[in-house]
């Protein structure tokens, strides 16, 4: 059985994982030339719920890429306002390490294979076409193109291109698959009703930081610095993908994070105002490089599907990451790529989808998330393990904790240990 991956950032590494571990074929499509997608400029992992996640994948059998963030890890149990017990991976170390490991269990990738069209029969995908005109078919499709780009929609929903990692001008625009194929995709919203969210960080050049600011960067992980009262801009959270630190202690200070650059949690900053501060008088953007004006605009392509993962209104269609939904982050890509990778596997063979039980946060999000955007006002929020409704969900219903060893009896109570270790065919 082949099983084809579209987009080869976390969500759509985790399924190809998966999908392989389960005796499939494996081919990844990547329009870059990079994997892991945002996952190069992203770098926070196990913050807050987010370690409870982790450990329960870990347990479920499906922590291989959370081994190798971990691995890739430059500062672990770190705090910062609002984070406890973050690790902060080198983004410059870490996409290596996933190439090399996706090609070590014999997953074939393509990269520079943006796909442009589908070849449908009835409500099945048979193949999808690259944007040379070769054909690609396969038994069954994952979806994790993400929920970012076109070019037009940053123009249209933001401040024009930021020229952020995904690169449209060099490597061409994201297309829908779903849509392609005949399924209408979700849009997601502000506050305000209008729609997309704008990415959460910017990467600065470490080298054009001051050297005190780099060794307390690189000694503690984190660096915390005071705005000038005149250039707090409360405004500017409500645009935030990453609701999770849109808190007003990231409007009146700069939070740097160490990831290999200095992660700057804002969406963007102004560079004349981020010069004022000091420490920071040489500052430049890494990524995007239109950091001083804007982001990428986010979450305006996701399909309908169901809890195993599967879009609804086409057969051999799974989804993962953005796409599947309103998910904000590495670890929650992961956790939907890895369910999509091992339901297309089990489609595959003619198995029925599983589900992972609301009991673990992991089956709980995607059930509660896929609940949620039935409604406008869940349209405007965003699900993630580290914060804002979600997070708060978690310690509700007592999903919520950091101790490993009750992460793993309870995946083992409920007869789950090892449930991604599946050989299927």
């Amino acid at each position: 059985m082949k099983v084809v991956v579209i987009g080869g950032g976390w969500a759509g590494t985790a399924a190809a994982v998966e999908a392989k571990k389960a005796g499939a074929d494996v081919v990844v499509l990547e329009k870059t030339d990079l994997l892991i997608g945002v996952g190069n400029v992203g770098g926070i992992m196990r913050n807050n719920g987010r370690f409870t996640a982790a450990e329960e994948m870990i347990a479920l059998g499906g922590g291989e890429l959370f081994n190798i963030t971990d691995k890739c890890s430059r500062h672990v149990n770190i705090n910062f306002p609002a984070h406890n017990h973050a690790s902060l991976y080198d983004v410059t170390k870490v996409e290596p390490e996933v190439r090399r490991y996706l090609y070590k269990i014999g997953v074939d990738i393509i990269f520079e294979g943006r796909v442009v069209d589908v070849e449908k029969k009835g409500s099945k995908i048979e193949g999808v076409y690259l944007q040379d005109g070769t054909f690609i078919d396969g038994d069954v499709f994952i979806e994790t193109t993400g929920s970012t780009g076109p070019m037009g929609n940053c123009v249209r929903y933001g401040k024009g291109c930021s020229m952020c990692i995904l690169r449209c001008p060099s490597f061409g625009p994201r297309i829908s698959i779903s849509q392609r194929a005949g399924v209408e995709d979700i849009l997601g919203m502000r506050g305000d009703d209008s729609y997309g969210a704008m990415s959460g960080s910017c990467k600065l050049n470490k080298d054009s930081l001051s050297p005190e600011i780099r060794e307390k960067l690189n000694k503690d992980g984190v660096v915390v610095l005071k705005v000038p009262k005149e250039d707090v801009n409360m405004d500017k959270l409500k645009m935030k993908v990453c609701q999770q630190y849109a808190l007003k202690e990231f409007a009146e200070n700069v939070i740097l994070l160490d990831t290999g650059h200095a992660k700057l949690m804002t969406s963007y900053y102004p560079l004349e105002k981020l010069r004022k501060i000091p420490g920071l008088e040489n500052a430049r953007f890494e990524d995007p490089y239109s950091g001083g004006k804007a982001n990428s605009i986010r979450y305006l392509s996701m399909a309908p599907r169901d809890n195993t993962m599967k879009v609804i209104g086409i057969d051999n269609l799974f989804v993962g990451g953005e796409k599947a939904g309103l998910f904000v982050g590495h670890t929650e890509a992961i956790v939907t790529g890895t369910l999509a990778g091992l339901n297309a596997v089990r489609y595959g063979i003619g198995l029925k989808g599983a589900e992972l039980p609301v009991s673990l946060a992991v089956g709980d999000i995607i059930s509660y998330e896929n609940k949620a955007k039935e409604t406008k006002d869940g349209l405007r929020k965003r699900y993630t393990f580290a914060g804002a409704g979600y997070f708060e969900r978690m310690k509700e219903l007592g999903l919520y904790t950091a101790d490993p060893e009750a992460i793993q009896k309870k995946v083992e109570l409920l007869g789950l240990k090892g449930f991604y270790n599946q050989k299927l065919v």
